[in-house]
């Protein structure tokens, strides 16, 4: 007798990351560049996304990737002395 399991993907999470009035534009773009591996032009968009509408997703990934690049870019920030905030969400269904 065969039992029947039902696998469903990994729920998936999409990193945000928010604009403030001090972390510079080219300090998110690098942070695109290194953390997120986004292309030169890629970070450049997300950069004007974020400073027009204040937030803007970066990516989406498993749960330990999105918290690990947010940790990453967080630390990498402070050690800036700049606030910039970034948060892992669930992607909706």
């Amino acid at each position: 007798m065969r039992q029947r399991i039902d696998l469903k993907e990994p729920r998936r999470y999409k990193v945000v990351i928010y604009n403030d009035d001090f972390t510079t534009m080219e300090f998110v773009v690098m942070i695109l560049v290194q953390v997120f591996l986004k292309s030169e032009a890629e970070a450049n968009a997300l950069m004007l996304q974020v400073h027009h509408s204040d937030q803007a997703v970066v990516g989406i990934y498993s749960y330990d990737i999105a918290v690990s690049k947010v940790r990453k870019a967080t630390d990498m920030a402070r050690e800036q002395n700049y606030p910039l905030r970034l948060t892992v969400e669930p992607e909706e269904d």
